[in-house]
């Protein structure tokens, strides 16, 4: 376990490097916070994911409707996926993910030593990253996600001790962190000097901070620097793309010029084919996601009207039927962490199911959409 001491002048740094999922891991914190014995001990966790910890039940509180409102769901599933990545890895070892983090707590309790969270909000992050994505970049984020449930069924004790080198949301999103190198940057760099200034912001002469062993590294290397806590935590608005307004001028223009130059026929043929291949698909999604019979209708009603509009979604429509008509229960929240350890288990339970309709609604929509126009194309061109 990499251990680093660093002097920042009047208090001593101490960088315990982890694994997420390591046995090894565990006690190496517990030695180190009694060898040590720090003033302050310091761990990779954001409020939010402190107050989880503290209070397990703290799932209960989500409302998965404000979810869907603030266009989040597909950030959280993303968030459950990786979630569901450690946590089969954990079973498969016999550690359940953070259980260092867990051992940093009990110990510093015990001894009566402060603890201060020092990272990020996952939220902020995946914001973050989700803004900067070109839409292709997006599917491959949640497809990538998606494999990540399948990624774990060969992996050994020696896997997890090299994932020392990695990230845990890295090495989850290794295929599309190599081609894409802003997740990268979000996800490790910036939370590297985010990470940075909140441990040399800490009163006390001794800190020992508990991180992945792939930020050791990089916050040594961020500690003296000028950062900038509040532009680290700002999620920018959503980007103004010129290609969301110039896709649907370009459907109505192709319908117009159908009427125009081919007769009404046409053009009625036009607007046929745009509402089958959108409401199709975008129904198509909704059943994919196994939602209720109603929803589906909804996805399919909706899907030609929002695809010509960048600032709706089917998939919003969708979702808040879904969770309108089957709205989660607290049993669903409690049995949540069982349910994301397999795909059936994510299909099964309402919270997931609601937040799959979702992102599989926008998606067949968005697939409609493609398919769409070069039926339009073909029809403006025959006539």
């Amino acid at each position: 376990m990499p251990i680093e001491t660093v002097k920042l002048q009047d208090k001593e740094v101490i960088l315990v490097g982890t694994a997420h999922v390591s046995r090894s891991s565990v006690e190496e914190v517990r030695e180190s916070i009694a060898c040590y014995k720090p003033n302050v001990v310091a761990v990779e966790l954001c409020k939010n994911r402190y107050d989880v910890i503290r209070n397990p039940k703290k799932w209960q509180e989500m409302d998965i409707i404000k979810v869907i409102k603030e266009k989040k769901a597909a950030l959280l599933c993303i968030n459950m996926l990786l979630s569901s990545f450690q946590r089969r890895i954990g079973m498969k070892l016999g550690v359940m993910p953070g259980e260092e983090i867990n051992a940093a707590l009990e110990e510093a309790e015990s001894a009566g030593i402060p603890v201060a969270v020092i990272d990020r909000s996952i939220q902020v992050t995946l914001q973050r990253v989700w803004h900067k994505l070109s839409l292709r970049e997006r599917c491959m984020l949640l497809f990538s996600s998606l494999l990540s449930i399948f990624a774990v069924e060969d992996f050994t004790e020696e896997d997890v001790e090299q994932l020392k080198e990695k990230d845990m949301l890295t090495a989850a999103l290794d295929e599309v962190a190599k081609k894409t190198p802003v997740i990268k940057s979000v996800l490790l760099d910036e939370r590297d000097a985010y990470m940075a200034r909140k441990i040399s912001d800490l009163d006390g002469e001794k800190i020992l901070a508990v991180v992945g062993a792939g930020h050791v590294k990089g916050i040594m290397a961020q500690f003296g620097k000028d950062i900038d806590l509040a532009a680290l935590e700002y999620v920018p608005l959503k980007k103004k793309s010129i290609w969301g307004w110039l896709f649907p001028a370009s459907v109505i223009l192709f319908v117009i010029l159908g009427f125009f130059m081919g007769g009404p026929r046409q053009g009625y043929e036009m607007v046929k084919w745009w509402i089958i291949c959108n409401a199709a698909f975008g129904a198509l999604g909704a059943l994919v996601a196994l939602s209720h019979p109603v929803t589906i209708l909804i996805a399919a009603a909706v899907s030609p009207i929002t695809t010509l509009n960048p600032a709706l979604a089917s998939g919003w429509f969708a979702g808040l039927s879904e969770a309108y008509l089957k709205r989660p229960k607290v049993a669903d929240f409690e049995s949540i962490h069982e349910d994301i350890m397999s795909i059936r288990g994510f299909w099964r339970n309402p919270i997931t199911r609601i937040l799959l309709v979702v992102v599989l609604t926008n998606l067949g929509s968005t697939m409609g959409a493609g398919l769409a126009m070069p039926i339009l194309t073909k029809i403006m061109l025959s006539g």
